[in-house]
């Protein structure tokens, strides 16, 4: 079926539009028609498939259900809960608020903070069509292992104390709120129908393609970019030893961008393509869409500057970890990428 994308993209660029395979142009455009209508495609029908199924999800009794688990896990569910859930660093805080509101320990709201932005089933989607399900696998467990970790220190720390007063007291006085047996009650919510599902599954499809389309059109084009006209070998020979300066420079290069996951892993194909180390490639993708600075900036709302510097010091402490390790291991994991 994916070939079917490549043909589509030969026969476009090179007879529709008579471009030549050998230039950069030729390549770059090819790159660019055969990526964006593999992954729009596949958007369509997985989005709609995933929301069909995720019609019935009551958030409600997602809550209860954290509050009333073990803390590790809470800490499970709650980064399990933003891998499944589309939302970027920024439209993620209105549920991070709702969270502290409710009393549930900060270390699992962050949790699942750090773990929305960086998996979602879009970028699922996308790095399994493009960069094989070994690839896949490892960005889902590394991606829910931030979380985890980073909410596991952060309770440690009892860093809620470093919220802003109105989210501190909000927090307070939902956890320190008596809990009676039908207090921990919450009433089931009503069966939808099928019909009700495909018409949630199509708003979903709608609101979520309608925001994100974008974004693929950029980083799809970033990528073709990348790949027709940088030349081959450039980043393998200037950084393609895996020389260990190299995982924090691209953790701060990342930093002052701003992409969601759909956006930034078109420009990972093309990095890994050219011969990036796939660990300094994940610390600079990831740094991007969970560390970037209009995320901090936004989250300036609700938290102090110690706590936001702490979150900042954890993101990217993980980041250059995870691009050690991975430039250590990647040649035996992803052999064959």
């Amino acid at each position: 079926m994916l070939d079917f994308f490549t043909y589509f993209a030969n026969w476009l660029a090179y007879t529709v539009f008579g471009l030549d395979p050998a230039t950069r142009l030729g390549t770059s455009i090819h790159f660019f028609i055969e990526d964006t209508t593999k992954i729009l495609f596949l958007l369509v029908v997985m989005i709609y498939v995933i929301a069909l199924a995720r019609a019935a999800l009551d958030l409600e009794r997602v809550r209860a259900y954290i509050q009333g688990k073990h803390r590790f896990a809470g800490y499970l569910f709650g980064s399990g809960f933003g891998a499944i859930t589309p939302f970027c660093s920024c439209s993620s805080i209105p549920l991070f608020l709702g969270f502290t509101s409710a009393g549930i320990p900060l270390g699992i709201t962050m949790a699942f903070l750090f773990t929305s932005p960086i998996i979602n089933e879009v970028a699922v989607i996308m790095l399994w069509s493009l960069l094989g399900w070994k690839f896949t696998l490892a960005y889902v467990v590394i991606g829910m292992a931030v979380g985890i970790f980073g909410g596991m220190i952060l309770d440690t720390l009892k860093a809620e104390r470093w919220l802003k007063d109105f989210a501190a007291k909000a927090y307070q006085k939902a956890a320190g709120a008596p809990r009676h047996p039908g207090e921990a009650e919450v009433p089931q919510a009503r069966k939808m129908t099928f019909a009700e599902r495909h018409q949630f599954a199509k708003d979903e499809l709608k609101e979520i393609v309608g925001r994100i389309w974008k974004w693929v059109l950029i980083g799809v084009g970033l990528g073709a970019a990348l790949h027709g006209f940088v030349p081959d070998g450039w980043f393998a020979e200037n950084l393609g030893s895996g020389q260990w300066w190299s995982v924090p420079v691209a953790a701060f290069a990342g930093l002052p961008l701003y992409s969601n996951a759909t956006g930034v892993i078109p420009v990972m194909e093309s990095l890994i393509m050219k011969g990036l180390p796939v660990g300094t490639t994940l610390a600079f993708c990831m740094s991007t869409v969970a560390a970037s600075f209009p995320e901090f900036i936004m989250l300036k709302q609700v938290m102090t500057f110690r706590l936001l510097g702490l979150i900042f010091v954890i993101l990217l402490a993980n980041f250059m970890v995870v691009g050690w390790v991975i430039n250590a291991i990647g040649p035996w994991l992803f052999a064959g990428l």
